[in-house]
This record gives C-alpha cells, sequence and structure tokens, in this order.
C-alpha cells in the first residue's frame, strides 16, 4: 500500500486539491495546506516510491526565494495587475460608462435591437479601457437594463447581452487574466496583448451577428428606441461626414509621417485626425457654431476620450515605447485626469479604487503564494511529468492535445475562478504544450477566450451573480413612463447567457482553425529568397575568384600580367629593405681556428 501511494503521489495529490476545492475551502490556502501535508507525506514515503519523489526537508529552504524572487514579491510583470485595477474602477466610477451608454444607445436607437448593439459595443470600449470584467457588468447592468426593460426588451436577451458584453475585459487588451497568462507561460505580456486583440474584436463581432439575427428571428424581443425618446435627435449623415473629413486627415497626416516614421507612421497620422476632429466638435459646440449635428457633437465629444486612453495604454505598448506596466501606470494617471474633466474625481472616489485595488492586489498575490508551495511539492513528487505524459498521449496529437485540454479548462470553469485556472491549470499544462510544438502565445490567447466563459458559466459564473446584484428583484415604477416593470428572475439571467456560452465555444473552435488570427503578432514572414547580403569594398584585395596579382610585373609562370597596384601573392612577402650589415671576412683556412 506505502508503494502504491508513494508510486502515485501526483494523481493523489492532484485529486486532493480538487476535493479541497470542492468543499468550499479557500483557493489560496487550499493550495498552500495541500502542498505542506504533501510534502511531509512525500519525505515520509521517499524510500518506498523506487526513485521517483525527490523530496528532502532542505527543500522547504526554497520556499523564501521563490516567495522573494522574480516569480512573486519582485515580478514586475505583476506591477500591471494594481495599475489596471485602478485605472478601471476610476473609470467606472468617473460617469464614463453612462455617457458611452447613452450616447451610442441614441446613435442605434432607430434601428431593432439598437440598445443591444451599443450595449456589446460599448462593452467592448470599456474592456479596452478598465480590463476589469465586475466594473463593466455592473455599470452596464445599472444604466442599461432599468432602459432595456423599459422600452420591451425580452428580459432573457437582455441579461445575457449585458453579462456576454461584460466579459469582453477578458479577452480584449488590456485584460487582467492575459497578464497572469503570460506570466504563467512565460511570455512577454506585449505578445500576449497583440495576439489577443483580432480574437477578441471578432468575438465582439460575432455577439453582434447573433444580435442581426435574433432582430429578424424575434423582432418584437428587441424593438427600436421611440421618437420620443432619442432626446438628440438626427444626424447620423453629419458623424458619416465628420468621420469621412477626420479619415481624409489621418491619411494626408500619414502620407507626410510615412518618409521619417515607417511603420508608425500609420498610428500617427490616426491620432492626428482624431485630435483634429475632437478639438472641431469642442469649439463646433462651445461657440454655437452648428457646423455638426448635436448628435455628432455628443458622440464625437464622448467617444474620443476613451479612445484616446485606450490608444495611451495600448498604442503604447504596441509601438515598444512603454511596457505593460508603465502602460498601465500611464492609463491610471489619464483615468484620474478624465475623472478630473467630469468634476467627478473626489477623495472618496480614490479611497474607494485604492481599496478594490488593494483587495484584488492582495487576492492573486495570495494565490500565486499557494500556488508556488502547491508547485514545490508537485514537481518534487514528478506531478508535470506524469502530466505531461498524460497529455502528450493523447489521440490525435497537437489537435488531440487542444481538444482535451479545452474541455477540461471548460468543465473546471464551472467551479473555478479564471485566476485559480490561471494559477493551478496553466502551469501544469505549459510544458507539454511546449514539447508538442504548439506556440505558448496562441495557446495562452486559446485559454484565454476558454476561460471566459467561467464568467459566463451557470450557476456559478461571476458576470451572472454580479448581474444579479444590480438587477431589479421585487417590481418597481418606472421613473420616465410611469409603468411598473416586472422583476428579472435568476432563472431568467441564466437562460440568457447559455447562447453567449454556446458563442464563446465557437470562438475557441475558431481559433484552433484559424491561428493566424493570434500569430499575427509575429509581423509578416521573411522570405528567404529576397534577402540581399552584400559584403563591405575591401580594395587592396583582388575580389573572390580572380587570379592573384604581382604588381604589374609579368608572373613567374608566364601567366598574364597582375594588375597595378596589388601585391604578389605568389611571392613570400615583403616588410620593406633591412639596414645594410658589413660583409664578414672570409676565414682563412690554413690556419688552425682561434678559441680566444
Amino acid at each position: 500500500m506505502i508503494e502504491f501511494i508513494a508510486q502515485n503521489m501526483a494523481p493523489i495529490m492532484f485529486a486532493s486539491l480538487i476535493i479541497f476545492l470542492l468543499i468550499g475551502y479557500p483557493v489560496a490556502f487550499s493550495l498552500a495546506a495541500n502542498g505542506l501535508l504533501f510534502f511531509f507525506i512525500g519525505v515520509l514515503v521517499s524510500p518506498y516510491s523506487g526513485g521517483s519523489i525527490n523530496l528532502a526537508w532542505p527543500l522547504l529552504h526554497a520556499l523564501p526565494d521563490n516567495f522573494y524572487g522574480t516569480r512573486v514579491m519582485s515580478n514586475d510583470t505583476l506591477l500591471a495587475i494594481p495599475f489596471f485595477t485602478f485605472m478601471g474602477i476610476v473609470l467606472e466610477r468617473s460617469g464614463m460608462a453612462e455617457d458611452l451608454l447613452d450616447t451610442i444607445g441614441q446613435l442605434f436607437g432607430p434601428i431593432r435591437g439598437g440598445l443591444a448593439y451599443a450595449v456589446i459595443f460599448v462593452g467592448a470600449l470599456l474592456a479596452a479601457t478598465t480590463g476589469v470584467v465586475a466594473a463593466s457588468v455592473i455599470a452596464m447592468g445599472l444604466i442599461s437594463l432599468p432602459i432595456m426593460l423599459r422600452y420591451g426588451y425580452d428580459r432573457r436577451l437582455a441579461a445575457g447581452v449585458i453579462a456576454a458584453s461584460g466579459t469582453l475585459a477578458q479577452i480584449i487588451p488590456p485584460s487582467l487574466v492575459l497578464i497572469v497568462l503570460a506570466d504563467q507561460l512565460g511570455r512577454s505580456v506585449g505578445d500576449m496583448y497583440a495576439g489577443a486583440l483580432i480574437p477578441g474584436i471578432v468575438l465582439t463581432g460575432i455577439y453582434m451577428l447573433y444580435i442581426l439575427i435574433m432582430s429578424i428571428v424575434r423582432p418584437n424581443s428587441m424593438p427600436a428606441l421611440p421618437l420620443e425618446a432619442r432626446t438628440l435627435g438626427h444626424g447620423v449623415l453629419s458623424l458619416i461626414v465628420a468621420l469621412l473629413i477626420a479619415g481624409a486627415i489621418s491619411y494626408g497626416a500619414y502620407r507626410y509621417l510615412a518618409p521619417t516614421q515607417g511603420d508608425n507612421a500609420d498610428i500617427l497620422g490616426f491620432a492626428v485626425g482624431v485630435i483634429v476632429i475632437y478639438v472641431a466638435a469642442i469649439v463646433d459646440q462651445r461657440l454655437r457654431i452648428n457646423m455638426m449635428s448635436k448628435l455628432a457633437q455628443q458622440v464625437v465629444i464622448v467617444l474620443i476620450p476613451p479612445l484616446a486612453l485606450i490608444f495611451l495604454v495600448l498604442g503604447t505598448i504596441f509601438l515598444g515605447i512603454a511596457t505593460p506596466t508603465e502602460g498601465g501606470a500611464m492609463g491610471s494617471v489619464g483615468a484620474l485626469i478624465m475623472a478630473a474633466a467630469k468634476g467627478r474625481l473626489t477623495l472618496d472616489v480614490v479611497k474607494q479604487a485604492l481599496a478594490s485595488t488593494t483587495r484584488l492586489s492582495s487576492f492573486v498575490l495570495f494565490i500565486l503564494i499557494g500556488a508556488r508551495v502547491f508547485s514545490l511539492t508537485f514537481y518534487g513528487v514528478n506531478g508535470h511529468i506524469w502530466v505531461e505524459h498524460l497529455l502528450t498521449s493523447l489521440p490525435g496529437g497537437e489537435t488531440g492535445f487542444l481538444i482535451g485540454v479545452n474541455i477540461l479548462v471548460f468543465v473546471l470553469a464551472f467551479f473555478l475562478d479564471f485566476f485559480e485556472l490561471a494559477f493551478i491549470i496553466v502551469p501544469l499544462l505549459a510544458p507539454a504544450a511546449d514539447k508538442l510544438g504548439i506556440d505558448l502565445i496562441w495557446f495562452g490567447v486559446l485559454l484565454g477566450v476558454n476561460m471566459q466563459t467561467s464568467f459566463m458559466h451557470p450557476p456559478f459564473g461571476f458576470a451572472l451573480f454580479y448581474l444579479r446584484s444590480v438587477a431589479a428583484r421585487v417590481p418597481y415604477l418606472d421613473r420616465i413612463t410611469g409603468k411598473q416593470i416586472a422583476p428579472v428572475s435568476t432563472g431568467q439571467i441564466y437562460w440568457g447567457a447559455v447562447p453567449f456560452v454556446c458563442i464563446q465555444v465557437i470562438m475557441i473552435g475558431l481559433t484552433i482553425a484559424f491561428p493566424q488570427m493570434v500569430m499575427r503578432y509575429k509581423g509578416a514572414a521573411v522570405e528567404p529568397s529576397t534577402i540581399d547580403l552584400k559584403l563591405p569594398d575591401m580594395p587592396s584585395l583582388s575580389p573572390l575568384g580572380t587570379p592573384p596579382a604581382n604588381n604589374g610585373a609579368a608572373p613567374a609562370n608566364g601567366g598574364a600580367p597582375a594588375a597595378p597596384g596589388t601585391p604578389d601573392l605568389s611571392q613570400p612577402p615583403s616588410f620593406g629593405d633591412a639596414p645594410a650589415k658589413p660583409a664578414a671576412p672570409a676565414p682563412d683556412l690554413s690556419q688552425p681556428p682561434k678559441f680566444n
């Protein structure tokens, strides 16, 4: 029995961790306690393991180095987490989500499903500025859900759209989970952001495609806004003209900057066009020139600041100007400036943001410390080899591995948070993926899309809990129409999330089928045949493949004369004329030699 336990310590240890978590113990303490318990057991039974357990009491001395080394306390990459968390909470308190939802809702209001489109669009923008799922879901639940219920939206559809669009903060940079995945996979956060950008945009487009299909199949489930609700009036044509002018200015700036700025000219040209149209809208509104419609003015003025913040954070990272940590610091400063510009930067807002940031950062830190304790023991019992052999032996090679791993993560996401999945599961999967030759950035983005479902799984999805906390539980009177609005049940929230979970599963398949969506982070491939190598000129030597020259003299063996000015390589080198020496007298051989 002891031999069996000793030789199967790794699977027993992993199964016991799952039991600890299912019982309900906190993740950080479950990891640490499980690691220490099995370390003690492993040391005792190691003589019976046949060499499969490499644990000894002095190995515990490695824990302080693991805690204070580059993996936890001295990890500069993880500094980006508190920065982006602080930025997201300040922006949520600044009222940016409310302004965006109101303005974009007015823009899409005349079409069926307009409010749903607006929620998805604003969810993507909030994801690219905050990176915090809770802030996005709560803000949109408080602001847009009452409006959607007021104008007759289906409750399940409204709840599903809000929860799903809030989870876009999981995959669209600057996502917190992408930072953790990059750290656990040993890859650059900037590369992870670049790889996740296109899948995040594609997922947003699929959400909108679903709304379009539902608006055709069930038009009564998402009516257009009535005319009296469109307080900004018409003016879409004015907005289109303004965007065309901004595009022309951006193109002109790009052509002007291309000779000097190279690959960065397109981003800089776009920035010039955006700044010009933003200044024009503010001047038009303040001076009441009315070159633009009221709707166009509001859309430009409300939309540009978050876009500028996105450029400040992601643009500087992609251009190589700033690291993700520096980008997060600049984003925090930008969020404070935006809140101050709206007059909503108060001491209470800063206190709430700092308190929430401290809680989340401590939560991540304690899980990471627990994971270090667990991994020390798990690696000591060769658990990584057990997992690697288990995964690499799956049928189907690379494709079978990817399918099996994604099914495992999808099932575990019913019970575990994305942080827990990232710290517990990913370090076990990464070596096997690397051994199969899978690009770890692609693998990380694939896991990020999969972990996104952990927020939407009924009944444990955190996004569903966030929405449940702000959705109406009892009937209430609408303050605009005066009508009584029925509450939103928990069942409606759960059923509304199911179609979007299916969409996320489809997105996992698309990411596997079309890896170039992610692999573009490497840039364009270089064709070897186009590489032109030029050697520097060497005037003192004859060209390769030509006979040696001899300074214009005829060659010794009757060949062609050498080119003038080139050395004669057929003769030994001459180092100049040596000084003449006096000739020695000839010896007199008729006399005996003298030795004095």
